[in-house]
């Protein structure tokens, strides 16, 4: 996509981590062919310069410096982690009051969206999902208005000029980094305003539409959770089969309700413990996968008290997903009518459909709905993928001593629950 650049290059993700410099490469020589060529880059902060390997951001401020005024980074910090709070909590965990989490990358009138961020392990062995739009200059002008918006927010990442290094630096005089809020909230809602009808293709085709989904709960702007009233209004409705992935799977209460109450059935695919990229790790960060077994076992005794486990091909059926060698993050939802095999409607985007999702981090999802035969059989081609390596679970399962939840992991979880 960046070596067919002509005008603009727009990328956003959580963070650019290792394994990038093909990337930042392409990149820079990119803006050295084309001289009208724009890039921006839209990242979180916190995450962008957690102490350690910071020869990305490096790397980035260096390319900004090459190419004055045509290359751009942009760090978003969630308005949650101020004042004192924010000089005493460690570094390392200062992203659970919230992070820059939409992903969107975009060149001139095509745009890939997804879940993934830019590191290597999305580039080879961690499952996700992407959904690429070719001569989409509607979709490609959204994003870049909502990118846009919160540029006026976010602190801009500049090289050094006493080293070879970076600084971050707030150049908005008409806001504040510690009380943007309310002028955050009033410009995301007017440009939602202006989204209602959704966005069709340029070409004009009537039989796919997406809607976007801005989900900031810090500020009060929760259209994930409307959308998703809608679509299980909907399959009650319709009497349709809903599947749905998270990779860290501690599922919004809201969204247990919709599931636990809904007549449709429901497939769930969660990660398996090896296949949650905290799987590993060292301190507190190796509790993780133990905590989302403890949150699937708490999701599944609520389907079970009100009779929804899986019977007879009808119910909430619960697997989880596991590829040696691979780590899952792919995150949805897919509605297909009972008549059909091929879903007509799906969710994507950044969101992991959690607590954390709908409360602390910026999201932005979209509902694609669709009557276009080829795109459904590629969504039920997608489906059958991810479901291809997922095994059923139940009570059954987390009763053998290696699912075994430790006290500790249950402290942390009773802890820091609305932060996974």
């Amino acid at each position: 996509m960046i070596c067919r650049a002509q005008s603009r290059i727009f990328l956003s993700s959580l963070y650019m981590g290792t394994g990038t410099e093909e990337l930042f490469s392409s990149l820079r020589d990119a803006l050295a062919r084309n001289n009208s060529l724009e890039v921006r880059i839209h990242l979180d902060l916190l995450r962008s310069t957690r102490p350690g390997d910071l020869t990305s951001v490096r790397t980035l401020a260096a390319l900004s410096r090459d190419f004055p005024g045509r290359a751009r980074v942009f760090l978003f910090k969630s308005p949650k982690l101020k004042g004192p709070l924010a000089k005493i909590v460690p570094r390392r965990f200062d992203e659970g009051w919230g992070t820059w989490h939409s992903k969107i990358y975009g060149v001139d009138d095509e745009v890939l969206l997804s879940g993934a961020n830019l590191s290597t392990s999305y580039f080879s062995d961690r499952q996700d999902r992407y959904i690429h739009i070719g001569g989409a200059r509607s979709l490609a002008q959204y994003c870049l208005a909502f990118l846009r918006v919160f540029e006026l927010f976010s602190f801009v990442l500049r090289p050094s000029p006493v080293s070879d290094g970076y600084e971050t630096a707030w150049v908005h005089h008409t806001s504040h980094p510690q009380s943007f809020e309310s002028a955050l909230r009033t410009a995301l809602l007017e440009l939602q305003a202006s989204q209602r009808q959704g966005i069709n293709r340029d070409d004009q085709v009537a039989d796919t539409l997406l809607v976007p989904a801005v989900q900031c709960g810090y500020l009060g702007i929760r259209h994930e959770e409307e959308l998703m009233d809608a679509l299980f209004h909907h399959v009650g409705a319709t009497n349709s089969d809903v599947d749905l992935t998270s990779g860290y799977f501690g599922l919004y209460r809201p969204y247990q309700d919709l599931i636990v109450r809904s007549p449709s059935n429901c497939r769930i695919v969660a990660a398996s413990p090896l296949a949650n990229g905290f799987y590993g790790s060292a301190g507190i960060s190796g509790h993780i996968p133990d905590g989302y077994t403890l949150l699937e076992q708490r999701f599944w005794s609520r389907v079970q008290q009100a009779g929804r486990a899986w019977t007879d091909g009808n119910g909430v059926r619960l697997s989880e997903w596991g590829r040696p060698g691979w780590t899952y993050h792919a995150k949805g939802l897919w509605l297909s009518p009972k008549t059909a095999e091929t879903p007509n409607t799906t969710v994507f985007g950044s969101t992991n459909l959690s607590s954390r999702s709908a409360n602390l981090d910026t999201e932005l999802s979209f509902a694609l709905l669709t009557a276009n035969d080829n795109l459904r059989q590629q969504l039920r081609t997608e489906l059958d993928a991810i479901r291809e390596y997922s095994d059923d679970v139940d009570e059954r399962t987390w009763s053998t001593p290696s699912r075994r939840v430790r006290f500790t992991t249950r402290l942390l979880v009773a802890l820091l629950q609305n932060m996974l």
